[in-house]
């Protein structure tokens, strides 16, 4: 069993990259990839603990990017990637800058709301890692304004709620570009998020192959039996790699469990093996067992 869809504290998880490997190791899973949103500051660790333990680990990242319209929202998983690129360090160094004015512009709307909030108080929930929405839902929870981060989210932080703001994203091609010349592999994360028409999906998901998209994760958390084979069947359709995740938060999202989601999700060995092929040999940012 494998999980190839984890978040840590470097965005808006919970455990650190170690320990989400003595996790997974725990929870029986014997390959891992961690793919923290807009950030891979925590490849090292995770990859050195995948060593350790005797994992296979594979860096990784998840980039929300800006799409023109649609019902929902657009992300790519990048595995395999050099965090240390330069193409890494420039178009993350934009969207980080954008994560912070975003954040100011948040903190700012929650004050006119009536809620006394700082980023300092927010800064100290995130520590050395990315601030996220997740970390000012922690703050307000600490003011007594809210009860839980759910609850933060439906009364303030998610999109449509009086203090969501917008922030800058890379476009499709951009963000699948970044990953391809890093040396990854681009797949499209949750796809049903994103289009939950399967005309328009498979009309959307040809047009990112043409900007080099590589996989769709087919197996996720949130997806009924049908929507995992109706996604099982557009990846053959289409020639892509077939990827899965829990999309493991810990604290954020204490409903889903490493590597088992909800309880039943089983993200299969087979999708491992074709994914370690197209990412070759001797990538360096791949861990397995000696």
């Amino acid at each position: 069993m494998i999980d190839l869809h984890i978040h840590s504290t470097h965005s808006d998880g919970s455990d650190t990259p170690a320990r989400l490997v003595e996790l997974g190791r725990r929870a029986g899973l014997h390959a891992m990839a961690l793919t923290d949103h807009d950030t891979m500051a925590g490849t090292e660790d995770f990859l050195a603990a995948c060593r350790a333990h005797g994992m296979t680990g594979i860096s990784g990242i998840e980039i929300s990017v800006d799409v023109d319209g649609g019902p929902g929202s657009l992300h790519i998983l990048g595995y395999g990637m050099d965090p240390h690129h330069p193409a890494i360090h420039k178009n993350l160094g934009w969207v980080l800058d954008g994560r912070a004015w975003r954040n100011e512009r948040i903190v700012e709307k929650l004050n006119e709301l009536g809620l006394e909030l700082n980023l300092d108080e927010v800064r100290a929930y995130a520590g050395e890692d990315v601030v996220a929405r997740p970390h000012i839902a922690r703050a307000l929870i600490g003011r007594g304004y809210v009860s839980t981060v759910a609850e933060a989210f439906d009364k303030y932080l998610a999109k449509g709620r009086p203090a969501y703001i917008d922030r800058y994203r890379l476009n499709p091609e951009e963000g699948i570009s970044m990953i391809r010349e890093t040396g990854g592999i681009a797949v499209i994360a949750h796809p049903f998020t994103w289009e939950n028409d399967d005309a328009r999906l498979e009309a959307g998901l040809r047009t990112l192959q043409s900007f080099g998209l590589n996989g769709i994760e087919a197996i996720y958390s949130e997806y009924t039996p049908e929507q995992t084979v109706t996604l099982l069947r557009l990846a053959k359709r289409l020639g892509l790699l077939v990827t899965g995740g829990s999309d493991y938060h810990g604290l954020a999202k204490p409903d889903i469990a490493l590597g088992r989601g909800f309880g039943a999700l089983s993200v299969p060995d087979t999708c491992l093996l074709p994914l370690l092929a197209a990412l070759g040999p001797d990538n360096p940012w791949v861990v397995t067992p000696s």
